[in-house]
């Protein structure tokens, strides 16, 4: 059920040509994100991580490996994401951050630091 909720934000009508979709993983529960993550995607986010967060299991993946740019909004709502499940009791495991998150979280170590990324 999840998985069909992730592709349902995905495709909600934002009024733009969204750079942005998401998708379940097919092999563990979570969901991959591709394309740009910004001020004309913010809706789109903000919907696949409502939904990534109420993934049941211990560990949720997020698989960033397709995403081109995330923005400093979009980085937050990542930790806000993280905050929740961690509030839960589980994990938010992120995959393949770019290089816009990895510079992110040099920038803002303090904020960024809960935020538990893939070997």
């Amino acid at each position: 059920m999840w998985a069909n909720e992730v592709v349902r934000c995905a495709n909600a009508g934002t009024g733009t040509t969204a750079t942005l979709t998401a998708r379940p993983l097919r092999d563990r529960p979570g969901a991959q994100l591709s394309g740009s993550c910004d001020l004309d995607t913010r809706p789109i986010l903000c919907a696949a991580l409502g939904v990534v967060i109420r993934i049941p299991g211990p560990v949720v993946h997020l698989d960033l490996s397709a995403v081109a740019f995330l923005d400093t909004a979009a980085v937050a709502a990542l930790v806000q994401a993280n905050a929740t499940v961690t509030g839960q009791g589980r994990r938010l495991l992120l995959h393949h951050p770019p290089y816009s998150l990895r510079k992110l979280v040099e920038m803002f170590p303090d904020e960024c630091a809960a935020l538990e990324v893939a070997a």
